[in-house]
């Protein structure tokens, strides 16, 4: 009896220790649900509030996204023409090689021409024609081309251009420069003293063709001509080298009475020259207009002359007229109406009315100054003006 109370009493108490291990067991998990839902729920918001910071962020970025996009889309675009500008880069670049042979077999060709005397010589008149036109200068007006004339030493030379100076004065250019040595340094096989020797014998050759320019004496066989002459180098180059290799070469030749020039010197001088022929057409033109302004100053101090003598000539026919009128009114007119009453005639006579207004007198002072001051201003007689006739003219009534 007393072992089953036993065994009872162990079976509640298994049963009551289960149970409040159960309930131990219970409560742990629902302490541990409660902290995973506190920890879950912290975490929503946590979401939550990282994704309305990234809503707010993309709100933010979405101008620059489309900025993005649209960079995206004009680097594409530029993408696209750099391809084709390159393309077409390469294609020109092509072209100029093709042409740069072409031009320097041109260019070797005109050498080997150039050192003909008188294609040389051709040349460089073309080159110094140009510069004449390019300066404004027309051909026959402003210079004239091989024109003859004979020297003080009874020598006849014939020099390329003959420019006009104003005031009748002429300017002598010769265009006969040499080059022949220069051609021949611009050969790529020659090393750099054979290139020398050869501009040192080009400058030579330019200082002898100076010194037969400064012998010829060009300016005694034109009138008003400085005495110097202009030798024209066709070439800045070519000029640039001689006076490199001898940089006396310059002053030598002034005192000679050469002045070496190349295109662009030229240039400047001949423009020089052209705007001192424009200031003389100015100066003329001023003149000119000086003279007719004086002319036109006189006439009209004539014709104020003639404007005061028809003012004084209109006055005294006014006051003539008014004489007339007043004789008229006084002295006919009376003995008509008498007809009139003596019922010879029944119409009324029309009475004629006097003149009230006079010519206008002159006011300009250029008008006043040209006549003498009592006759500028006619006066319109007030007898004659409100109709009564002067004393002689009822007496001749």
């Amino acid at each position: 009896m007393d072992g089953w109370m036993w065994g009872l009493l162990g079976l509640v108490l298994g049963a009551l220790a289960a149970w409040v291990a159960a309930r131990l067991v219970h409560r742990a998990a629902v302490a541990g649900v409660e902290a995973e839902r506190r920890l879950l729920r912290e975490r929503v918001l946590d979401l939550e509030t990282s994704l309305a910071e990234d809503m707010e962020t993309a709100a933010l970025l979405a101008p620059l996204k489309d900025a993005l996009t649209r960079v995206e889309e004009h680097v594409g675009v530029l993408e696209r023409d750099r391809v084709e500008q390159f393309g077409s880069l390469r294609s020109v670049l092509a072209r100029v090689e093709t042409e740069t042979q072409g031009l320097g077999r041109a260019t070797a060709s005109l050498a080997g021409s150039l050192r003909s005397s008188s294609v040389r010589g051709a040349w460089g008149e073309v080159q110094l024609r140009r510069v004449l036109e390019a300066s404004g200068m027309l051909a026959r007006c402003d210079f004239e081309e091989q024109v003859s004339a004979v020297t003080a030493h009874e020598q006849r030379v014939r020099p390329d251009v003959v420019v006009r100076l104003p005031g009748g004065r002429s300017l002598v250019v010769d265009a006969k420069a040499p080059m022949t040595h220069f051609l021949d340094a611009q050969a790529e096989e020659l090393d750099d003293d054979a290139r020398l020797r050869l501009l040192e014998r080009h400058s030579e050759g330019l200082a002898s063709h100076v010194a037969s320019l400064a012998a010829k004496e060009y300016w005694s066989a034109f009138p008003d001509t400085p005495e110097l002459v202009v030798c024209f180098v066709p070439s800045d180059a070519m000029l640039g080298a001689a006076l490199a290799a001898r940089p006396s070469l310059h002053e030598d030749a002034l005192s000679r009475r050469v002045v070496l020039v190349g295109p662009g010197a030229l240039m400047a001088l001949l423009r020089t020259v052209a705007f001192t022929w424009q200031q003389e057409a100015l100066s003329r033109s001023a003149q000119e207009l000086l003279d007719l302004g004086r002319e036109l100053y006189r006439r009209l101090g004539t014709l104020g002359g003639h404007t005061a003598k028809l003012g004084r000539s209109l006055q005294s026919s006014v006051e003539a007229y008014n004489a007339m009128v007043g004789a008229l009114e006084s002295r006919v007119l009376v003995t008509a109406r008498r007809m009139r009453d003596l019922d010879v005639v029944t119409d009324e006579l029309a009475e004629p009315e006097p003149v009230r207004t006079g010519p206008r007198p002159l006011t300009a002072q250029e008008l006043i100054d040209a006549v003498s001051a009592p006759q500028a201003r006619p006066e319109i007689d007030p007898a004659g003006v409100t109709g009564e006739s002067p004393p002689g003219a009822r007496s001749a009534g």
